[in-house]
Formats: C-alpha cells, sequence, structure tokens
C-alpha cells in the first residue's frame, strides 16, 4: 500500500523549500496569517512559487481572510489550493471556490467525535478536509501549536470527502498517528521546526521518510 502524501506548511525560505522538495513531500504550505512565526509577506512569495513551480503542489494557508486579501495572496504565490483555517462555513468555502477556481481545503479543528462529524457539511462546498488539533481558548493561533488530538477519534473515519491529518506530529509520531487513524495525507508545521517558523531540512527529510516508512 503507499503511504500517505505529505505537506509541509509554514515554509518560508529557498532553504526550507529545497529541502521539502528533496524529501518528495507533494504539498508545500505558505502561510498568509500576519500573527504567524511563519508568516509569508507577498513579497517574497513570487520566488518561492517560481522555485515550487512544476515540483511540488502550493497551498497558501488563511484565517477569515476578504476575498481581496485572498486574491493578492493567490497571484503572488500562483496557489494550486486554498486552505481555510478560520471559522470559515459551508457556505464560505463554496464562495471561495467559486471565486478563485482552485481546490478548496477546510481545516476542522478538533477535540471530540462530534467536531468529527462536522466534516459532513462541507461536502459539496469544499474539496478536503484537515482535522487538525483543537487550541487553547484565548490562544493567539488557530493552529502551528505543536498540539495532537485524540487520534483513535479518526480510527476507520469514512467520509464524503478526502482528508488529512494535522495536530502534533513529528518525525517520531508521524508513523504511529498514520498506522492509528489510516490517514492518506500527513500535515507538519511545528514538528519540523528548530524554533518557531524556523525549519529544520533535517527534521523535514526525516518526518517524509517516516511517514513513509510506517
Amino acid at each position: 500500500m503507499p503511504g500517505p502524501s505529505i505537506k509541509i506548511c509554514g515554509i518560508t525560505t529557498p532553504q526550507a523549500l529545497s529541502a521539502t522538495i528533496k524529501a518528495r513531500a507533494e504539498y508545500v504550505g505558505f502561510n498568509f496569517y500576519p500573527p504567524s512565526p511563519r508568516f509569508l509577506a507577498f513579497s517574497e512569495a513570487p520566488a518561492l512559487a517560481e522555485q515550487a513551480q512544476g515540483r511540488i503542489t502550493r497551498v497558501g494557508v488563511f484565517v477569515d481572510a476578504d476575498d481581496a486579501f485572498i486574491a493578492e495572496a493567490v497571484a503572488a504565490a500562483r496557489l494550486d489550493a486554498i486552505q481555510l483555517h478560520g471559522h470559515e462555513a459551508p457556505e464560505r468555502a463554496a464562495q471561495v471556490r467559486a471565486r478563485f477556481g482552485v481546490p478548496v481545503w477546510k481545516v476542522l479543528s478538533v477535540a471530540t467525535a462530534a467536531d468529527v462529524a462536522r466534516a459532513a457539511a462541507y461536502a459539496g462546498t469544499a474539496d478536503f478536509i484537515l482535522f487538525d488539533a483543537k487550541t487553547p481558548k484565548g490562544a493567539a493561533l488557530p493552529g502551528g501549536l505543536g498540539l495532537a488530538f485524540d487520534w483513535t477519534l479518526l480510527a476507520g473515519y469514512r467520509g464524503a470527502l478526502p482528508w488529512g491529518l494535522a495536530g502534533g506530529l513529528s518525525p517520531d509520531n508521524v508513523a504511529e498517528a498514520i498506522r492509528m487513524t489510516g490517514a492518506p495525507m500527513v500535515d507538519v508545521s511545528s514538528g519540523v521546526e528548530s524554533a518557531p517558523g524556523v525549519k529544520d531540512e533535517q527534521r523535514i527529510a526525516s518526518f517524509c521518510y517516516a511517514a513513509r516508512a510506517g
């Protein structure tokens, strides 16, 4: 059985992107949420977009962004997909998909089985669901905090949409997470960093190896 596809999120430098491509990840995440330490400025996006062209799929990450902001990012980074990481309802996901004509990924924060069940509401309005850990109340960021949730909530999951697993993944636990959930796609950000926003090339390589070896 082939291993899961892999997304390395929060890439901001040519070196980190090179490591991601070299490790044969299928997706790179460009973070367009300004408060994040992984924020990618519009001025720096075109060079990374060019480097990624034809080599890896470019996914832009947004948190409750308006159309004008998304449009600027789509143009700067030549995005192949849009990831909605805020409180976007199914109707908003449908609007974004219709407006920009690229696949829309919706992140759902998970703490209970009811959170997983929310994915059904996005059938027909989003193209992909990414299950992530629910952040503590009052947290400054909606993700990228290295938190995991109870992976048994996804054991045997069969939804209407393709899906992936995020939240607290690292080279040390990704194989176990895949075994427990059967995740067809895994997404990592802080788990391959040496400091917030600073990607570690060896950890990127180790994560991709562990995801496929498990």
